[in-house]
């Protein structure tokens, strides 16, 4: 008996180990999600409020670097390559780190965004891009830190870092001419090797007609593009098609492929599809 009541206590102990008491968090997690042209960005922050606090200069000192939020690092995501100030920015995510001045903010994008506020230990390596941004005076107070991107034309937008009754300003450029171009020229000039390779798979795959599989890997080997996995499909194709003598010269030439570019799967299949299939 005993040993069934330190049994139950033993669990209800652990029940209340384990219970948590959810409360609003004091800097509140957001996340925005905004089309740029055709290029992604993505914010993710924690929105510390004044309440009371004299900010800049004060709680945010002067000159020091700013996790630029609360909590976890403010981490922003480009899908393309952006350019700031005539300096590009890789495509990819980073947190954003800023140091605060009376008339100007340095605004960082550091490559690590896996910290707790600031780095334990900063590495310059990881600060891969330092730009100034614009700083004013707003005729109100912002209670809660904001993070805004706005002023959104095709080509570009502001990154607005709202706070008390300062604003500081970056304007970014996204690559939307270029990958509008591009799509018309995909478009324009028809499928690419690439597409017709998938195409084939899929049908090969799907056990769909493949003579239609047969007629796109073979425009996507016209089209230049002759890698190894490429060969390997169009053998399999061909043997499913009772094609058994192209089979084999063409997994003959997917080995050879498979051998110079060091790949010993590709090797082991096309050496037991050439004896599967008889090749002297």
């Amino acid at each position: 008996m005993k040993k069934i009541l330190f049994f139950c206590c033993v669990l209800l102990g652990g029940s209340f180990a384990i219970a948590q008491v959810e409360a609003p968090q004091p800097s509140p997690f957001t996340k925005i999600e905004q089309k740029v042209g055709l290029t992604d960005v993505t914010l993710e922050y924690s929105r510390p409020g004044m309440r009371g606090r004299e900010i800049f200069g004060n709680l945010v000192p002067y000159g020091e670097v700013w996790r630029t939020g609360a909590n976890e690092n403010t981490k922003i995501t480009f899908s393309d390559d952006v350019v700031i100030e005539g300096k590009t920015l890789k495509k990819g995510s980073y947190a954003i780190y800023t140091r605060p001045e009376e008339g100007k903010w340095e605004v960082i994008f550091y490559s690590d965004y896996n910290n707790w506020g600031n780095p334990a230990k900063w590495d310059e390596e990881k600060a891969v891009l330092k730009i100034n941004a614009e700083v004013s005076k707003l005729p109100f107070e912002m209670e809660t830190f904001t993070i805004m991107i706005d002023n959104l034309s095709n080509n570009s937008a502001d990154l607005n870092f709202i706070w008390a009754d300062v604003a500081a300003t970056l304007t970014f450029e996204v690559p939307t001419e270029e990958k509008a171009m591009a799509s018309i020229d995909k478009i324009i000039n028809g499928p690419g090797a690439g597409d017709y390779f998938a195409a084939a798979s899929y049908f090969h795959d799907a056990g769909k007609d493949l003579d239609r599989a047969y007629e796109w890997i073979q425009k996507a080997v016209e089209m230049g593009n002759d890698a190894y996995w490429v060969l390997r499909r169009k053998s399999l194709i061909e043997a499913d098609l009772g094609k058994k003598e192209a089979a084999i010269q063409t997994a003959k030439k997917s080995l050879a492929a498979a051998e110079k570019a060091g790949n010993p799967d590709y090797v082991k299949m096309n050496k037991d599809s050439l004896k599967k299939w008889g090749a002297e």
